[in-house]
């Protein structure tokens, strides 16, 4: 029958799979009302579904197990299939229908086994890839909830197939069944009859009750990563004759975080956009990303401290269609990869990344200490949070990187120590304020000797030091004041501190001055050792001598000792006495406090006022001099609520 023939069926009536497959068909012969109907164009995800286990990509673990259990004959009579959305659950699921009811296609009726080798179309494979096969039944689990479409399937499953070997039920998002539906299901899942296999799907696997799964063989697909997801778009590019960078392949890849369909439509969407090579720099305007040279450029800018360099590369980035929140993301990723490449350098060859991230993350890696990329993690994460719930994301992106800025100028605990014990404490912390950068100057375009001079002398990386070095107490004014991190590092090894000037001794005459200078200090540990721990015996400027009380270390007298030398600037001597010594200071102001409670009690108006409220009692009193402070001994915040804690529900009168 010629095309011409008048006997021809209708358009609709022809399936663009059965013309493709039609020997001998030639479309360009076709009527021009047949060449749009037989040739509509589908998605990439669509177009390039796995419709073999070979053709999956990063799923070896499953391909492998199941290739095993059935070379073995070892095949389960359920199967679950969970992961995050696109990784390929329900293309999974038809393959393995495919499998077990693979037969040849030039073989007998019945004939061969259940395998996953499927080297061309078996006799039942098209009609399961193009879900119209009758024994291969699919059901949405989300439209189709009760029990009603479970007892359906139970029906069907006490008959055998009529064409292939199984009967298999393929439920999707099978977390969405009712518990009455699981319930239903429970008997025919753990006994179901020879004939019959399931196979389940679901992005939820903790919503699926545990009776189901204990029934079920569990495979969680994983998510694809970023290198080889490339490598497969790279494939897919070339066999649609799309050129495209590799910049382009990586931001795709990442954008897609492992799921296959997510990169295959991101792609369709970036061939569309372009119309042409698709570039690195339409997939970031088509997404809405950063450039990562940018980012690590401005990445750069936080560590050296260089706010205004920093400020003005986020707004052309913004101006650019860049969202704040993306870029404070693509901060904290490249923060990551750094924090990687110093743990593990290999991380450098992953085909995901590019030549600017690979190069100059490994500068950064060894010129960088871990403790300033954890705090430049900390402080990346909680700023996009704000970013995401502020009314205007680009002040509060702003903010945050002011505040990484001026991170970058404060040392680490153990360069802070560092610099106290070499007298560093008397040097000016930073420099002056002014020129709206912490390394003093670093405008937009900023190379000046302020903040860009010790930047630009970081750039060259040259001497590579796992953790940066603390300044010197005696560098001079001229030096850059940007003592960044990257500064830091790239400055190589510092001067021996200058010896620091003596400074007069201060003079302590009583137990309760020595008390007041800890708390002036802001050493709580000390001020409450001194007056609870401590049973003093002798005092004088210089020496004190004391006995424990019960519960003390004797930890505590070289603490006492080293920290009062370096309180009052010359040598005491503290030691241990075998006296008794006198009560500790708060035992002393706890028996004022009870003197006077007693003393107020027995006033003739308090106790009339008692006696008129019974269940009140007096638990403060408090004097009416102003000028003059607590007396000596008196109690600190901490023993007053203690005391009041101990008063009773119904105390609430306060003198």
């Amino acid at each position: 029958m010629s095309a011409d023939s008048p006997d021809l069926p209708a358009t609709e009536d022809i399936d663009a799979s059965d013309v493709d497959a039609s020997p001998g068909f030639d479309l360009g012969k076709a009527p021009q009302s047949l060449r749009g109907a037989v040739t509509p164009y589908r998605v990439l995800a669509r177009k390039y579904r796995p419709q073999t286990f070979t053709d999956l990509i990063g799923q070896e673990a499953m391909v492998r197990t199941l290739k095993n259990a059935f070379s073995s004959g070892r095949i389960a009579q359920a199967y679950i299939l969970t992961g995050v959305r696109g990784v390929g659950k329900t293309t999974t699921a038809r393959i393995l229908a495919r499998a077990l009811n693979y037969e040849p296609m030039d073989g007998p009726a019945g004939g061969g086994a259940p395998t996953l080798d499927m080297p061309v179309l078996g006799r039942h494979c098209r009609d399961i890839i193009e879900s119209r096969h009758v024994d291969v039944q699919e059901m949405d689990a989300a439209s189709n909830t009760g029990i009603g479409d479970i007892r359906e399937i139970i029906e069907a499953a006490r008959y055998k197939p009529v064409l292939a070997r199984y009967k298999v039920f393929i439920i999707d998002e099978v977390h969405m069944l009712s518990t009455a539906a699981f319930n239903g299901l429970l008997k025919t899942l753990e006994e179901p009859p020879e004939h019959v296999k399931f196979i389940f799907a679901t992005t939820e696997i903790r919503k699926v009750p545990v009776t189901v799964l204990s029934r079920t063989q569990r495979f969680d697909l994983r998510r694809v990563d970023a290198g080889t997801l490339a490598r497969h778009l790279r494939g897919i590019c070339d066999a649609e004759g799309v050129g495209i960078d590799v910049e382009a392949l990586s931001l795709v890849a990442r954008a897609a975080e492992g799921s296959v369909r997510d990169a295959l439509s991101l792609l369709d969407q970036a061939i569309a956009h372009a119309g042409g090579t698709v570039h690195g720099e339409q997939v970031r305007a088509l997404l809405g990303l950063a450039d990562r040279g940018r980012v690590i450029d401005l990445f750069e800018a936080l560590m050296k401290g260089d706010i205004g360099q920093a400020l003005a590369e986020l707004r052309e980035q913004y101006d650019s269609g860049a969202d704040p929140a993306v870029v404070l993301t693509d901060l904290a990723e490249f923060t990551h990869l750094v924090t990687k490449l110093k743990i593990l350098p290999q991380t450098a060859d992953d085909p995901a990344l590019i030549e600017a991230e690979r190069t100059r993350g490994r500068d950064f890696a060894n010129a960088l200490s871990m403790r300033v990329l954890s705090r430049a993690w900390q402080m990346l994460n909680r700023g996009l949070a704000e970013v995401q719930q502020a009314a205007k994301p680009m002040q509060a992106a702003e903010m945050v990187l002011v505040r990484l800025a001026y991170a970058s100028d404060l040392p680490t605990p153990d360069e802070a120590l560092r610099r106290l014990r070499d007298g560093a404490e008397d040097a000016p912390a930073r420099p002056p304020a002014g020129g709206g950068a912490p390394s003093g100057g670093g405008s937009a375009g900023g190379g000046n000797s302020g903040g860009g001079g010790g930047g630009s002398a970081a750039m060259a990386m040259a001497p590579r030091f796992a953790a940066p070095r603390a300044l010197p107490s005696s560098a001079p004014s001229s030096t850059p004041s940007a003592s960044s991190h990257l500064s830091l590092a790239a400055r190589g090894t510092p001067q021996p501190a200058a010896p620091a000037q003596e400074q007069p001794g201060v003079a302590v005459g009583t137990l309760a001055e020595l008390v007041a200078l800890a708390a002036q200090k802001r050493d709580l540990k000390a001020k409450f050792a001194l007056e609870n721990q401590i049973r003093p015996v002798s005092f004088e400027d210089g020496k004190l001598e004391f006995s424990l009380a019960p519960g003390a270390s004797m930890a505590l007298v070289q603490e006492l000792q080293t920290k009062i030398s370096a309180w009052t600037g010359k040598r005491w001597l503290v030691a241990v006495s075998r006296e008794e010594g006198d009560s500790t200071l708060a035992e002393q102001a706890k028996s004022a406090r009870e003197s006077l409670l007693t003393d107020v009690r027995a006033n003739p108006l308090v106790a009339a006022v008692l006696a008129r409220f019974p269940g009140a009692s007096v638990v403060d009193v408090r004097t009416q001099v102003a000028d003059e402070g607590p007396p000596a001994g008196s109690l600190d915040e901490y023993e007053m609520m203690a005391a009041r804690d101990d008063a009773g529900p119904d105390d609430d009168l306060d003198f």
